[in-house]
């Protein structure tokens, strides 16, 4: 199967996951979002904040933006841009990706120091590995 399709799909995929919660759908939800560990006297850990319906449709939204760059820089469907400038659109959103599988040192990615949530260890064995997998599908597309 064509490493575009792939990538696209997958990205389509979290985009309607975060449409569904958006939505009112709870399946899944708590495991998305960073937790501060349970402090003493408390059985569980926290989410670091609360995602508002507005946010996560709109993050549901970005997430079809490198689906369909990916789609259109590997001839899938047709975009109104030139294609040497969705090429490095692409390059550079990989890099985004790769950023995030890295993280910012704390609640996310590879190298955080919160480690003992279920949204953390979730985030070491799927969500950062992922991304960084889209990031390496993106390359390989864009440089194709």
């Amino acid at each position: 199967m064509d490493i575009a399709l792939c990538v696209a799909g997958v990205f389509i995929l979290i985009s309607l996951a975060h449409l569904y919660w958006a939505l009112g759908g709870r399946a899944g939800m708590i495991a998305a979002v960073p937790e501060r560990p349970a402090a003493a006297g408390q059985e569980q850990a926290s989410p670091l904040f609360k995602p508002s319906r507005t946010s996560t449709v709109a993050v549901a939204v970005v997430l079809l933006a490198p689906a369909f760059l990916v789609l259109g820089y590997a001839g899938w469907i047709s975009l109104p841009l030139p294609r040497p400038l969705v090429q490095w659109i692409v390059a550079g959103a990989a890099c985004v990706m790769f950023l995030r599988a890295i993280g910012e040192g704390h609640w996310v990615g590879l190298f955080k120091r919160v480690r003992g949530t279920r949204f953390a260890r979730l985030d070491t064995w799927v969500y950062s590995p992922l991304c960084a997998l889209l990031g390496a599908g993106m390359l390989a597309v864009a440089f194709s």
